[in-house]
């Protein structure tokens, strides 16, 4: 059995760990030059979306790996040069680095009639290699195609100033006394503009739609890990809501007296924003809420409210597109269309394609990951057998159905998963 594991991320280094302990022969294919995936700052030239003040946001207990914590030494939320050191340490100490070939790039990955995944692959000096596979676990992520409003605002075209996006974004220190407006209110949105509002000459905060902020501590713990305890877990989901937003009200208050939208929906039912910062920098006056652009006219930024600043940038905040381009057309998800996994996991249609981490949880990742790797595992061990197609699609189906109920049916909301019940499946499957 030979596999291809596809990203040398958290969730890669994941797979291969699971994999090498069953004695599973596989090649892991990461086209940057280290390990680390999204906490590694990009060299020179090379696009990516970590920024010099990115630091966790889950506590440090969960986000390492269970058989190889993080040292004790670092904070509860370490910065990003610390997680992607810790990553490296992870696979030499697994003994993965042999198994990484790195700066190699998938060109694409092609199913075959006769069963199995022919794998393109190019390196560094533009040389490609075609492998076979009996199995493809794609865990590359999804924060590579910056996804933009479409269309811009009207007068974007002669826009006096630059127009960025967060992947472009590194060190608020770039922007030292000028005049910029962040448009956003996720994790991104509200990190960039907290970093810039100390460099800047003004920050502008644009949002259009009201997201639950939470600090990262509520009652003196860390958030993910009140996520995951079982007092917690235990309760249902409007027993959840009620908690939290109870909570909210107590650390914070609500969000209009801050100047930003009030959510038009409860919490868990569409992502929230974890953030120790933002709101302390608008009550500090270093950020200044916004509605929605509306249009922009030379260095003029105009909002739906009808105020108006002037900007040198903008930089949109605005997440990323799901785009796999080196797989088969509309795997696992068509144009706008939800991500149609069994368990998350598994393409129904395509025997031996499995996916990692293509999930988003409120809380840390790893331990999710951590289990997604076991099953995997299992599965290519021939331990796990995969009931039929039919019986996948229906699966998939009935927990699309939920997720629609709940958070509206759309690509970013089909891989929500609550951290609980999703080990509770995983460990059960």
């Amino acid at each position: 059995m030979s596999v291809c594991v596809i990203g040398a991320g958290l969730s890669g280094l994941a797979a291969a760990h699971a994999l090498r302990g069953r004695g599973i022969e596989f090649v892991c294919l990461e086209k940057a030059p280290d390990v680390g995936g999204i906490w590694r700052m990009p060299e020179a030239g090379e696009p990516g979306p970590a920024y010099r003040a990115l630091h966790l946001n889950s506590a440090k207990q969960l986000t390492g790996y269970a058989e190889f914590p993080m040292p004790s030494e670092l904070p509860l939320y370490p910065r990003h040069s610390d997680v992607a050191a810790y990553l490296r340490s992870f696979a030499e100490w697994g003994g993965l680095l042999p198994h990484i070939e790195l700066r190699t790039e998938v060109v694409s990955v092609r199913q075959e009639a006769r069963g199995g995944w022919t794998v393109t692959s190019r390196d560094a000096a533009g040389v490609e290699a075609v492998r076979g596979f009996d199995q493809v676990i794609v865990a590359s992520g999804h924060h590579s195609e910056p996804a933009l409003p479409n269309p811009l605002p009207p007068g974007a075209d002669s826009f006096a100033g630059t127009i960025l996006h967060s992947m472009d974004y590194l060190d608020g220190r770039d922007f030292a006394g000028q005049r910029v407006v962040v448009v956003g209110l996720g994790a991104s949105a509200v990190d960039i503009a907290a970093d810039l509002s100390r460099n800047a000459a003004l920050t502008v905060l644009s949002a259009r739609r009201g997201l639950h902020i939470v600090p990262k501590q509520l009652y003196g713990m860390s958030v993910d890990l009140i996520a995951e305890a079982e007092w917690f877990t235990s309760k249902s989901l409007d027993e959840q809501q009620r908690f939290v937003e109870k909570a909210l009200l107590v650390a914070r208050g609500k969000l209009s007296d801050y100047g930003l939208p009030e959510p038009d929906h409860p919490i868990f039912s569409s992502a929230v924003t974890i953030s120790d910062e933002i709101l302390s920098r608008i009550r500090h006056g270093a950020v200044i809420p916004k509605p929605a652009i509306a249009s922009l006219d030379g260095d003029q930024v105009c909002f739906t409210d009808g105020s108006s600043v002037e900007a040198d940038a903008i930089v949109y905040c605005t997440g990323f597109n799901m785009a796999f381009p080196f797989l088969p057309a509309g795997c696992p998800a068509a144009p706008q269309g939800p991500v149609e996994l069994y368990r998350r996991i598994v393409a129904p249609d395509r025997p031996g394609l499995l996916f990692l981490g293509l999930i988003r949880p409120v809380g840390s990742i790893t331990r999710l990951v951590e289990a997604q790797a076991r099953w995997v595992a299992q599965i290519v061990d021939g331990e796990v057998a995969l009931p039929s197609a039919d019986v996948m699609h229906k699966e998939i189906d009935e927990y699309l159905s939920g997720i629609e109920t709940r958070y509206g049916l759309s690509t970013g909301s089909s891989v929500q998963v609550d951290v609980g019940s999703y080990l509770r499946e995983l460990r059960e499957a």
